[in-house]
């Protein structure tokens, strides 16, 4: 959630076919602003370990929260197995 163009952010393992598991990033952009998955998977190159970068990635109207307020993943995991997600891949 660093990113200037990044309001909110969450990150769900999906299975992958050859890693078993790898990380969708779940986006959503500030009003106004825009980045593509590959600028943000750019940004993130320098940060963090190389296996940690996404490589899928989807962009939301907003986070589902929990009563408390804390990001709640459960929908988002099912919102991915129902197929509801637009996934965009970036080779990496």
């Amino acid at each position: 959630m660093a990113h200037p163009a990044v309001a909110e952010a969450a990150v769900i393992g999906v299975p992958d076919p050859r890693w078993d598991e790898r990380p969708l990033a779940c986006v959503v952009l500030r009003s106004d602003a825009s980045a593509t998955p590959g600028e943000l998977a750019s940004f993130l190159a320098d940060k963090v370990a190389r296996w940690q970068v996404p490589e899928y990635w989807t962009f939301l109207e907003e986070i589902p929260k929990t009563t408390v307020g804390k990001f709640d993943k459960k929908p988002l995991r099912a919102r991915h197995r129902d197929a509801a997600l637009e996934i965009e891949h970036v080779e990496r």
